[in-house]
């Protein structure tokens, strides 16, 4: 049997793909934490795998090195950070006080995520895209994540002054996993751009969110978090009918 000509990749096309086992690898350690009951590290991990997501499409679209290895390799740390690890932390964190309806609301969200996901790659391979260049359809992963964690977030900025009941944290879960599988359409900018003028403000803009981030870290989430969620109502009300 005659051998396939072999094929050299230059190692900087394989970095997007180090970045995407790399976030992997944070959400798995994410759920270590949890089990452990180190909240915060846990928290720390998924925020790290959610920025890695975020960086590793633009890198290979950047580096002319996208491949359909790497496209399903994005979609499955997508599950595995945002559809598993993400609802897992909250279990431990609250849900485990209440085992039949906490476990029921942990499957709904991982059963939506699985389900959105599964939406998107075959919808990418169609003429009919689940995302334009515009808009998602249904939440995002990485945002439902971060708004499941919110109760958790609130809990931590108040020093459990402010504690959501287990069973609203239950109803939440599951009403954030049906936001991701519905047909809202919320505008997206995957290729942000800005004036020249205004690039000073944007630097000025990161650097006081990071600041916020260092200093206050969980009231700084407890805002991002509402500012989403005001961001998707006032952008579902703008956004174009569906395609028939």
């Amino acid at each position: 049997m005659a051998r396939l000509p072999r094929r050299d990749v230059p190692l900087l096309h394989l970095l997007p793909n180090v970045l995407t086992i790399a976030a992997i690898a944070a959400g798995l350690s994410a759920i270590r934490e949890a089990v452990d009951r180190d909240f915060s590290t846990a928290v720390l991990l998924l925020m790290a795998a959610a920025v890695l997501d975020g960086v590793d499409g633009r890198l290979a679209r950047l580096l002319g090195s996208h491949s359909p290895i790497g496209a399903e390799l994005d979609s499955l740390a997508d599950f595995v950070n945002f559809g598993v690890a993400a609802p897992l932390l909250v279990y431990f964190w609250a849900l485990h006080d209440l085992p039949k309806l906490g476990w029921t609301a942990v499957l709904i969200f991982a059963v939506c995520c699985v389900l959105r996901l599964a939406r998107f790659n075959v919808a990418a391979k169609t003429a009919v895209p689940d995302a334009a260049g515009d808009h998602f359809v249904g939440i995002p992963s990485p945002a439902g994540a971060m708004l499941l964690l919110l109760p958790l977030f609130l809990s931590f900025a108040t020093d459990d002054a402010v504690r959501v009941p287990d069973a609203a944290i239950a109803g939440w879960t599951a009403a954030v996993g049906i936001a991701m599988i519905s047909t809202l359409r919320v505008a997206a900018f995957k290729e942000p751009k800005i004036a020249t003028g205004h690039v000073r403000y944007a630097l000025l803009a990161v650097a006081v969110v990071m600041a916020a981030l260092l200093s206050y870290p969980w009231a700084t989430l407890v805002a991002a978090c509402v500012a989403y969620i005001a961001f998707v109502a006032l952008t579902c009300r703008q956004a174009a009918p569906e395609r028939p």
